[in-house]
């Protein structure tokens, strides 16, 4: 029989995030499939608020490593506490929440428990009693499944490919697990932290619209002359009052190389597509961009999709938007930002 063993890290004060209450609902359903009994371990200075969040999840145990060596993100130091906790639990099925801290961490951890492990998985299921997990291939263009008969079985969930359960606190008995770190695993130090300022922030995971904008804004428009500076005001005016996060076409982040005007506060990190990122936002709004395959396959897990083109012959037009308008982007965003702002 399985033993299921939810792995995550804790913020200290604050209850468990989006991506951990995700993690929860897969495990928790993965365990009333295999009808087996599932625990919590948990990592960081301070776990109990986090478990106290998770104490109605349904998960029979809870365990943790806590302290301050423990608060930040540290390879020695969070792969010795995991080893430690999937030790104890005796855990036959790892899952983490797919985060850049965890991801970090589980190959090692599958070596040090003599296991394997896998990442990026959008699904784990049960068919003919064999637990199955799928992920994406070949630039987000094709899903396989697959199984493993090694144990332990280490998976990362990809962030946004489950619903977060809804949880009530309450308040849930941790065991206390002791790591004794060496010296050498605390060589790494966070002197602190620096983040953009909000009207430099563009890239916002958990935003509800994501707006793309492709390289129709740095071209010639009806007069004859680029308007870059008119499209960066318009699209920064935008992504600050309505919060959503900004893509990019693969064209328009690689204008930068090619002399042509470009838009100063879009990089490769912006870019969506073949190439690039796969984002899960519920609704999407694609402006002065094509609309074509290697772009579109970008917007695979998009709810909602809507474009605004000159051409009503591209792509979208195509099958590929929910709405296409056809109109110019800087008059329509205009417009948008002037409602937006009453």
């Amino acid at each position: 029989m399985e033993k299921i063993l939810l792995l995550g890290f804790a913020d200290a004060g604050q209850a468990a995030d989006k991506q951990l209450l995700e993690a929860a609902a897969a495990v928790s359903k993965l365990a009333a499939d295999l009808n087996t009994a599932w625990d919590i371990a948990l990592v960081g200075k301070e776990i109990q608020t986090v478990a106290n969040s998770l104490a109605n999840s349904g998960a029979a145990h809870f365990y943790g490593v806590e302290g301050d060596d423990f608060e930040t993100a540290r390879y020695a130091s969070d792969l010795l506490a995991a080893e430690a906790l999937v030790k104890k639990s005796e855990a036959t099925l790892v899952i983490v929440p797919g985060t850049s801290r965890a991801n970090r961490v589980v190959s090692a951890l599958s070596a040090r428990v003599n296991g394997r492990a896998d990442t990026h998985l959008t699904g784990i299921t049960v068919r003919d009693g064999k637990i199955t997990v799928s992920r994406w291939y070949y630039r987000q263009r094709m899903e396989g499944a697959f199984a493993r008969p090694q144990r332990p079985w280490i998976l990362a969930l990809e962030p946004g490919s489950v619903a977060p359960a809804v949880l009530s606190a309450g308040t849930a008995a941790v065991e206390k697990i002791t790591v004794e770190l060496p010296e050498n695993a605390r060589r790494t130090k966070v002197l602190g932290m620096k983040t953009p300022a909000g009207t430099a922030q563009t890239i916002r995971p958990d935003a509800k619209l994501l707006f793309v904008a492709g390289a129709g804004w740095t071209k010639k428009q009806a007069d004859g002359q680029s308007h870059a500076a008119d499209a960066e005001s318009i699209i920064l005016q935008f992504l600050d009052k309505s919060q959503a996060s900004l893509g990019s076409t693969k064209s328009l982040v690689d204008m930068s190389g090619e002399g042509n005007a470009v838009l100063s506060f879009m990089t490769h990190l912006n870019q969506v597509g073949q190439t690039g990122s796969t984002p899960r936002h519920p609704k999407g709004l694609a402006t002065c961009c094509h609309g074509e395959e290697p772009h579109v396959v970008g917007w695979r897990f998009i709810k909602e999709r809507r474009a605004v083109n000159v051409d009503a012959n591209c792509g979208w037009a195509r099958g590929k938007a929910d709405v296409l308008y056809v109109a110019d982007a800087f008059a329509v965003m205009a417009k948008v930002n002037e409602l937006l702002c009453k």
